[in-house]
């Protein structure tokens, strides 16, 4: 019997990121749709994801929280889809995944909050500045076709959607690096999929 594959999620989250995923997998998938501050801090959903926050996945009995880390799960427990290089090629693939759901996770938000790091205090900031991890961003996705290579993985899902939101949002600064890319790793039927079931942002 296949495990069930549950998707918890809201449109207007980063429950997108985890979507466009799902859809590349290409594999079924029940999604539940919570709602800020009601079903999404009731305990029946804080059984799974204590934080209270969407995305989460429940494959079978196993729970995945965190994007990148459904990313990285759902390419591993799904390698028909080819969303992984092999375990040997992919030191580029988790480099810039979790440096995506890291430093530019971080400086990309504490900028949207207006937050800004004393500069006496970038050594502790692990992303240091914006202006040093958008640089190191865009170094990495003028590199290459995809953000690991040649072909396009499930780290081009979490950095391609990084960047689409920021660069929407307008917390990462429009430049032509940033722009192909996100066109580029979008053009995709997967993404489209997932654009059109969960609607405008807003």
């Amino acid at each position: 019997m296949k495990k069930e594959l549950v998707f918890y999620t809201n449109p207007m989250s980063r429950g997108r990121m985890a979507r466009w995923m799902l859809e590349e997998v290409g594999v079924p998938y029940r999604a539940e749709i919570l709602e800020y501050g009601t079903t999404m801090k009731a305990p029946a959903y804080l059984a799974i994801n204590p934080m209270g926050k969407v995305p989460a996945i429940r494959h079978g009995d196993k729970v995945v929280t965190e994007c990148a880390a459904i990313c990285a799960y759902l390419a591993d427990a799904f390698p028909q889809a080819g969303l992984a290089p092999p375990p040997a090629d992919r030191a580029d693939y988790y480099r810039w995944l979790f440096f995506a759901a890291g430093p530019l996770e971080s400086a990309v938000v504490n900028k949207a909050l207006g937050f800004v790091v004393p500069e006496e205090r970038e050594v502790t900031a692990g992303y240091g500045t914006l202006a040093n991890t958008l640089n190191t961003l865009e170094s990495a996705v003028s590199s290459s076709p995809y953000i690991a290579g040649e072909a396009f993985s499930a780290a081009d899902v979490y950095v391609g959607s990084q960047i689409s939101w920021g660069l929407q949002t307008g917390v990462i600064e429009k430049r032509d690096a940033f722009e192909t890319y996100a066109r580029h790793v979008t053009d995709r039927d997967a993404y489209r999929r997932a654009d059109e079931i969960d609607g405008p942002m807003g």
